[in-house]
């Protein structure tokens, strides 16, 4: 006498494959881990500096009156022995400002194609391609804020006298959370033993 056939998962073309405690644990170790953290932080950094230089672009005006208070100098002190520093050329002035917004772009791109290299890297445990991207991108981040805007724009253009056109904290934090980024993608535990494979 003939069975009567049960249906299956593999007869529908499906396989079910219950979650173990081992599977569940793999995955908080995979989120867990100091890449997922890199991950995380670099993708923070490049939609930041993607923002910003949308922003710049999209919104040229704001920021350009910005550069120009700055290189121009008139709003601080106006000390004889530094004023001769002052950049009062419009067209100096706006050729700085638009070198600010490609290299913010250009940072962006970078962040972004690196973000991309730690996603496709946590999957095959490979992040020596999105170490390095990320290490080029974040180091313009820091030096655009950090040379850019607190050495140059800070001490050689006076920038701390000035009240009004002063972006030194917004240039601190910057440089901060890029910074700390950086040390994070640089943990030991990011890197694993013969781990990249693409």
């Amino acid at each position: 006498m003939a069975q009567a056939h049960r249906p299956t998962d593999t007869d529908s073309g499906t396989h079910s494959q219950a979650t173990t405690p081992d599977t569940q644990r793999n995955w908080l170790l995979r989120l867990g881990a100091p890449s997922a953290a890199a991950t995380a932080l670099t993708a923070t950094v490049a939609l930041y500096m993607a923002l910003v230089a949308f922003g710049n672009i999209t919104d040229f005006g704001t920021n350009q009156q910005f550069v120009q208070h700055v290189l121009s100098m008139d709003t601080t002190f106006k000390d004889p022995d530094l004023m001769w520093r002052a950049v009062e050329s419009p067209a100096l002035q706006n050729a700085a400002y638009v070198a600010v917004i490609v290299w913010e772009t250009l940072a962006a791109v970078v962040l972004l194609a690196a973000t991309w290299f730690w996603v496709t890297g946590l999957r095959h445990d490979a992040y020596d391609r999105a170490r390095a991207a990320s290490t080029v991108g974040l180091v313009m981040v820091l030096l655009l804020f950090g040379m850019g805007f607190l050495a140059i724009g800070g001490e050689w253009f006076a920038m701390w006298q000035s009240s009004d056109w002063n972006g030194l904290d917004a240039a601190a934090r910057n440089v901060a959370l890029a910074a700390f980024t950086l040390l994070v993608v640089h943990l030991p535990g990011v890197r694993r033993a013969g781990a990249d494979k693409t």
